[in-house]
């Protein structure tokens, strides 16, 4: 992929003409609270990177790949994380650089 998280968060947000604050409004951290809008714009210019459980709020609201989104935040979900052995890692990566090639 050639765009950044943040690229592509910004890029469904506007085609689904929502300000950053609606977007805000409706993604909540773990507590219940709703992220503020300071911390999207900071995640849109790629400066942060939402936690996995926000990830797949924005990319729910925005109707998104949520595994796309974790992607490009550079972290792995955690039901992959939790089952991987370290050789099924070094699997996968050989064969995802491979298809690269």
């Amino acid at each position: 992929m050639n765009k950044t998280l943040g690229q592509v968060i910004r890029e469904a947000r506007i085609k689904r003409e929502m300000t950053q604050k609606d977007l805000a409004a409706k993604v909540r951290k773990e507590d219940g609270t709703p992220i503020a809008p300071q911390y999207l714009n900071d995640i849109e210019h790629d400066r942060r990177s939402p936690a996995e459980f926000v990830a797949r709020q924005i990319a729910n609201e925005l109707e998104l790949d949520a595994d796309i989104l974790i992607f490009l935040s550079g972290s792995i979900p955690r039901d992959i994380v939790q089952k991987a052995s370290e050789a099924t890692v070094q699997e996968a990566f050989r064969v995802f650089r491979k298809k690269q090639s």
